[in-house]
């Protein structure tokens, strides 16, 4: 059979392990943009109180960020940028549970967004901030959604260079029968990606 032609439901043999490679990308980049968003919007001044004092002495403007409001926020968006890299560095049951954590955490930075956007600050009050960081939770939330529920499918980070496993009662190959004669560099790497000692012999 031409390994070309579509199977069943349309497919090549290759659609499903790019299809799931593109999920992962997407679901991390969700997590690190979305966990960015919201740290950089937490850092922003999001409430401006003026302090009236007797003449002639001005005003005292006292500036607070989202994270000088509520100082969680930040916290919990420097943890999705991690939680970004593990959902790379984790596979099987562990990635799927570091993809509800992650869904949590999305759940609480847009709940501090949402409050920003609601609440009574006293002075001066800029509600771009706040919106844009309920927005990078729903995206780190998306992402985590999205790795909860199909990310035990997905490939490992360095999964390619793994040895695959031998089926019992296989016959060797050529290329894996026998030590190596020869002492050139790329044969000696070649036997050591086969298991064997490039000295033996």
């Amino acid at each position: 059979m031409d390994p070309t032609t579509a199977g069943p439901g349309g497919d090549t043999p290759g659609a499903p392990a790019a299809r799931r490679r593109r999920e992962l990308t997407y679901a991390v980049l969700l997590c690190l943009a979305g966990a960015g968003l919201a740290l950089w919007a937490s850092t922003r001044t999001w409430s401006v109180e003026l302090t009236v004092r007797p003449t002639p002495l001005p005003p005292v403007r006292e500036a607070r960020t989202g994270a000088g409001l509520l100082p969680w926020l930040s916290a919990l968006a420097v943890v999705g940028l991690a939680g970004g890299g593990a959902v790379l560095a984790t596979r099987g049951a562990l990635r799927r549970l570091v993809g509800a954590l992650l869904l949590a955490l999305g759940a609480a930075v847009a709940a501090g967004g949402g409050y920003g956007l609601v609440a009574a600050f006293d002075g001066e009050v800029s509600r771009q901030w706040p919106a844009l960081c309920l927005v990078g939770g729903l995206l780190a939330g998306a992402g985590g959604a999205l790795t909860a529920l199909r990310g035990a499918g997905w490939p490992a980070m360095g999964a390619r260079y793994e040895r695959p496993a031998r089926r019992v009662g296989a016959e060797p190959g050529p290329a894996a029968a026998g030590p190596v004669t020869g002492r050139r560099t790329t044969e000696a790497w070649d036997a050591l990606d086969r298991g064997e000692d490039p000295t033996a012999g």
